[in-house]
């Protein structure tokens, strides 16, 4: 059963982690604009998904101005993304030109006949269902549609976190060796000794024992008079 808790606690929480990262980390899309327009958004219970107020303007409310950027991937599929200044809290992108880029995007608007292919880079996800946008956070134009964008960014902090997973784990299993292990060890030598103790002891009664079973036999043996 403990076997199976503790599988069960580590998918748990490798599964955060991949969500976490895949959320976090940026992407790229290569799509094409069709649309920029700005709407007010009641901004509710998935306020967890969206970015907090443009650095400068008010705070504090539920309802604000938000920018999109309708796109088209080359197979037609259509998708929408926010674009909302990050500031200084997470993810760390530190964006606050939310407003060019909107003009960017305008600039690169295109349609089906003349297709002006872009790569937006965004981080989060597209959830119809509960109004969740991802966020972009650049736009460039590219050649075509079949351009392949390295992810250089994430193919360094993913580096860095399994450098540092590796160094974390080399440091626990060396405190485990020079301070855990050799606590356990005297630990087990002294449970071995009490047991020891404990068998010496009760080798020790079982002879007193005997040896008064054979005091009372004695008086068993003797002829009555």
């Amino acid at each position: 059963m403990w076997r199976y808790v503790k599988w069960g606690f580590r998918l748990s929480v490798v599964l955060t982690l991949f969500l976490f990262l895949h959320y976090t980390l940026p992407q790229h899309d290569i799509v094409r604009i069709t649309e920029t327009y700005n709407r007010i958004t009641t901004v509710g219970a998935n306020a967890l998904f969206y970015a907090s107020p443009d650095a400068g303007t008010a705070e504090g409310t539920n309802t604000r101005d938000i920018r999109f950027i309708a796109t088209a991937r080359p197979n037609d599929k259509v998708i929408v993304y926010r674009n909302e200044d990050t500031g200084l809290i997470w993810p760390p992108y530190f964006k606050y030109d939310s407003s060019n880029l909107q003009a960017e995007a305008s600039n690169l608007r295109s349609d089906k006949i003349n297709p002006q292919w872009v790569s937006v880079t965004h981080y989060g996800w597209r959830i119809p269902f509960f109004s969740i946008y991802p966020n972009a956070v650049a736009v460039k134009a590219v050649a075509g549609p079949d351009v392949r964008i390295i992810p250089w960014v994430n193919i360094v902090v993913l580096t860095v976190l399994l450098l540092v997973a590796l160094m974390l784990r080399r440091m626990w299993l060396q405190f485990r060796e020079r301070m855990l292990d050799p606590v356990a060890q005297d630990v087990a030598e002294a449970w071995d000794g009490v047991e020891d103790r404990g068998e010496a002891a009760a080798k020790r009664a079982r002879g007193i024992w005997g040896r008064f079973v054979d005091w009372l036999g004695t008086f068993r043996g003797r002829p009555r008079r």
